[in-house]
Parts: C-alpha cells; sequence; structure tokens
C-alpha cells in the first residue's frame, strides 16, 4: 500500500479496503482469534460471569500528551469492565475514518491501540471499518466493545450507606486539560499529560475487600458527575472534602488561569471507589502500594444529614457541587 492519505476507495470494500485492514489493521492487531475474513468469530468465555460493555472515542486532538485515541479506546472500554469488577477478554473495534486522514498517523494510532490492548492481556476480535466523505468526521472516530468475566463479588450502589467512605485512585483532571491544551485554543502550553491507562491493577487490588460497595471512572464530568449519580441512585448526600482531592498544581494553575472546576473534569486512569469506613484504611494503603495508586486519596463520606453534593473548601467555607449541564471541555473522549 503506497498510498499516503485516506481516499473514499479505502471504504468501498474493494482492493484499497483490503489492503487497509491487512497492512495496517491486521499487522498491528494480529492474533490467533482475529480473522479479518470471517462475519464472526467463536470465542472461548470460561470460569464466570461475562459482562459486556461498549463505548465511542471522538477525542480532538487524535494524538495528545500520554496517549492517543487508539489507547484511549482500548483503556476506556477495558476500564469500564475492570471498574464492574470484571477482567477484560476480548474487544471488537470499529474504525469511522475521514477521507483525506493521513495513512501514517492512523498506523501510528492503530499501534497505540494494539500495545495498550497487548499490556493488558485482551484480544481484538472483530472489527470494522467505514470512510467518511471529507468534512464529515474529525478524522477518525472509534467505537469498541469489550467482554470481560466477573472476578470477586458483586458491587451495586444499592450496597452504598451512611458513612461509606469515598476514595479516589490518584491526581484528578489531567487527561482533560492535558487534551485542551494539546489544542492550544487558549494560547497556553504545558507538559501535563493524560491519566489514560489501564486500571485493572487497582481494581483487582480493591476487589479483595469485603467491604468495597462500588468503582466507577471518573471519564466524561469528572469526579462530580460521579457523586451527583450517587446521590441521586442511593438518595444520600455526598460530603467531600476539598483539601484531600489530589490535583497536580500544573492542573490547578491551568484551571484557576480558566476558570475549570478540577471535580468536573475526565479522568482515564482512575478509580473512584466507594467502601465501608471499616475496610476503607486498608484499600487505601493497599492502592498506595501500587504504582498506579501511590496518590490515592480518602475525599469524602456518604452522608444521610444531606441530600445534595456538598463541597468543604480548604478556607473553611462549604459550596454546593452541582450536576454538570453545559459540557466545559466537549471531545476529549
Amino acid at each position: 500500500m503506497q498510498d499516503t492519505h485516506i481516499s473514499l476507495a479505502h471504504g468501498n470494500g474493494g482492493r484499497y479496503m483490503r489492503e487497509l485492514i491487512k497492512e495496517i489493521f491486521a499487522r498491528h492487531l494480529a492474533n490467533p482469534d482475529l480473522d479479518v475474513d470471517a462475519d464472526a468469530v467463536p470465542i472461548a468465555l470460561q470460569g464466570g460471569e461475562v459482562l459486556f460493555t461498549t463505548d465511542g472515542f471522538t477525542v480532538q486532538p487524535l494524538e495528545f500528551p500520554g496517549g492517543n485515541i487508539g489507547s484511549l479506546a482500548v483503556h476506556g472500554t477495558t476500564n469500564d469492565l475492570a471498574v464492574a469488577g470484571a477482567v477484560p477478554k476480548y474487544l471488537s473495534l470499529n474504525a469511522f475514518i475521514e477521507e483525506g486522514m493521513e495513512i501514517a498517523l492512523l498506523e501510528r494510532i492503530i499501534k497505540a491501540l494494539a500495545e495498550a490492548a497487548a499490556a493488558i492481556g485482551v484480544n481484538v476480535v472483530a472489527g470494522d471499518t467505514k470512510v467518511l466523505r471529507r468534512g464529515e468526521g474529525g478524522g477518525l472516530y472509534l467505537a469498541t466493545s469489550g467482554i470481560g468475566i466477573r472476578q470477586g463479588h458483586v458491587m451495586s450502589m444499592k450496597n452504598i450507606k451512611h458513612d461509606d467512605v469515598i476514595m479516589v485512585s490518584g491526581p484528578v483532571g489531567d487527561h482533560g486539560i492535558a487534551v485542551m491544551l494539546a489544542r492550544e485554543e487558549f494560547g497556553l502550553r504545558g507538559d501535563i499529560k493524560s491519566d489514560a491507562a489501564s486500571v485493572l491493577t487497582l481494581t483487582t487490588a480493591a476487589l479483595k475487600y469485603k467491604g468495597l460497595r462500588f468503582m466507577r471512572d471518573p471519564t466524561r464530568g469528572g469526579i462530580a458527575t460521579v457523586c451527583a449519580e450517587l446521590r441521586r441512585v442511593t438518595g444520600i448526600g455526598v460530603r467531600l472534602q476539598e483539601n484531600n482531592l489530589p490535583v497536580r498544581d500544573p492542573v490547578q494553575s491551568v484551571c484557576d488561569i480558566l476558570g475549570y472546576d478540577p471535580m468536573y473534569l475526565a479522568c482515564e486512569g482512575r478509580v473512584v471507589a466507594i467502601v465501608d469506613s471499616v475496610d476503607a484504611p486498608a484499600l487505601l494503603q493497599s492502592w498506595k502500594m501500587l504504582a498506579e495508586g501511590k496518590e490515592a486519596a480518602i475525599i469524602g463520606t456518604m452522608d444521610s444529614s444531606i441530600s445534595y453534593v456538598l463541597m468543604e473548601t480548604d478556607i473553611g467555607g462549604e459550596r454546593i457541587l452541582e450536576e454538570l449541564e453545559d459540557d466545559p471541555l466537549p471531545r476529549i473522549c
């Protein structure tokens, strides 16, 4: 394949499409379960309850410090399985490619996707490609579905109780700010990297504790959106301590300049866990012993005496965190 940019012919089902799939997708994603000529593939699932998830990715720009849309698609989908208590096993991949996209860029993205999948031990076993006319897409959209096997006990928001502890596995807002800076929309630059990564090690450690009630990865809408959902579903209020919230100084500085709240910014490699007060210290210590969780922190509690999400500020005040309405940073995942 000698073409340098995607043309509509790469999506017409003929030779160009076959070569694109063979020389980029199949070459990087090659594994025994991937059959690019089959309409469906068999997969072996043993050992427990099957969990299934699906997701789409439209991040702009396609490459950003700490990752790209390919690695993000793997981490985003497998993390949804991990926080639900599953070990990811298989992925499907649908690529919607805009006419005119540079083929070298597409190859970098699929290579990163393949490397992320291999690091987790998950196989891409099925997929499809479509080519959109120039101007109908953002260069590349990816849609993925994931299958995993449940490990550990079943979690549910319904199990959450008053005085349960809320913790986060690391600093928040890195992904949202990294993507925003990569756009160079505000004339700001920095060396902030996305936190996009697998959370499987963190969730596996957390599942050892019977007091673990629930886990969620705080992607779009950030921790504030997770807390709003907790309050809405459980009917129990959420009390947070701002001075316990881990936020890197460069992220906080950008937020201060542009008026963003780190609580609403997307993370792509963090876990929010709700755990009973007995197991909370042990789980926190377990996370801190991991490279992925060394900056983990307890940030609040479930509080039935209030009916909203309340932030106790570091200067001694209080503010209510409303549910997100406007998207502060569109197309960040």
